[in-house]
């Protein structure tokens, strides 16, 4: 698909500035000019694919959808919707406390909250881009189910409502359905505009993980990442969520030390462990749950999710 532009990039780096191709520096330049527009290009196209579906329904419509649903379809429904949400695991926290507000069950809202940073549309974007569209549609799977049995175990618990710290005021009555009509025209400027906003939000995230990742790739050998890293060893995933869960980023930030890693030899099954727990598991997120749940809660969503991310690891490790 960048065949063009992997070609355009190699006369410029290793033709016009006279980089040797195999050196350090001239790698890792390849690698940050050539990675950072390719992922560039991908992800204003898929979010504004993803913005303009989303054009025509809303929050409340899928709230007022959702009420009222079976746990286990709840649960399902929930997951799906985190995948067409663009949040990192702090910013699905107000949409989360709307749930409970709408008298959405707890195990439903969670799944929703496991599923929103893990399956968002910029992961979708990026793996896709960097791993193709088999892989991408694993993880997608692994994802879902991660946040749909999550969500359902949370929900099974006994009087769950008790470790919720703060007073949840149900809405009075019942929800409505808000009808929104956008012409086509109105609906593309909308998606333009959203796409805009979170593209100014995290180019610098992108630019950032890519700079990481092209030093990485240049200066880093390979024998290094595979052997320290623990490549195929029992422990490598438990360390990589181990080591993901004391540091903040978004996919966007995340995702291209995802592709540099496994390029130098680490497995795709803990590389991908140590983004979801990036994303999904980090100390802000357990900071702000910590004002509103107990904390025997959040340890008890930390320990399915982190459970589920290893299970994913070791399976991606096994299939691929």
């Amino acid at each position: 698909m960048f065949d063009w532009w992997e070609s355009f990039v190699d006369s410029l780096v290793y033709g016009t500035w006279g980089l040797d191709s195999e050196s350090a520096l001239g790698s890792a330049v390849h690698f940050f000019i050539y990675d950072t527009v390719k992922i560039f290009i991908l992800l204003v196209t898929i979010i504004f694919m993803v913005s303009f579906l989303r054009t025509f329904f809303n929050t409340e419509k899928v709230r007022v959808y959702l009420q009222g649903k079976s746990e286990f379809s709840g649960n399902v429904l929930a997951s799906l919707f985190g995948i067409i949400t663009p949040f990192c695991s702090c910013s699905a926290i107000p949409l989360f406390l709307g749930f409970m507000q709408a008298r959405i069950p707890i195990g439903i809202t969670f799944s929703f909250l496991i599923s929103a940073p893990l399956n968002n549309e910029i992961a979708i974007a990026m793996l896709f881009g960097l791993f193709g569209w088999k892989i991408t549609a694993i993880y997608i799977g692994f994802g879902l189910a991660v946040a749909i049995f999550g969500g359902y175990l949370i929900g099974k618990i006994k009087r769950i409502e008790k470790y919720v710290l703060i007073p949840v005021t149900p809405m009075e009555g019942e929800l409505e359905e808000v009808k929104i009509e956008l012409s086509f025209k109105q609906r593309v400027k909308e998606a333009w505009e959203y796409t805009a906003d979170i593209f100014k939000k995290i180019y610098l995230y992108v630019m950032i993980g890519v700079g990481i990742g092209a030093l990485i790739h240049g200066y880093i050998p390979a024998d290094f990442i595979s052997k320290d890293a623990g490549g195929d060893a029992w422990y490598a995933v438990p360390v990589a969520v181990v080591m993901g869960i004391p540091m903040y980023s978004n996919a966007a930030g995340v995702m291209p030390l995802v592709e540099v890693l496994t390029a130098k030899g680490m497995l795709l099954g803990s590389a991908l462990a140590f983004m979801m727990a990036v994303t999904a598991l980090s100390l802000p997120e357990a900071m702000i749950l910590k004002r509103i749940l107990h904390v025997k809660l959040i340890a008890i969503f930390f320990g399915i999710v982190g459970f589920g991310i290893l299970l994913v690891g070791y399976v991606f490790n096994a299939i691929l």
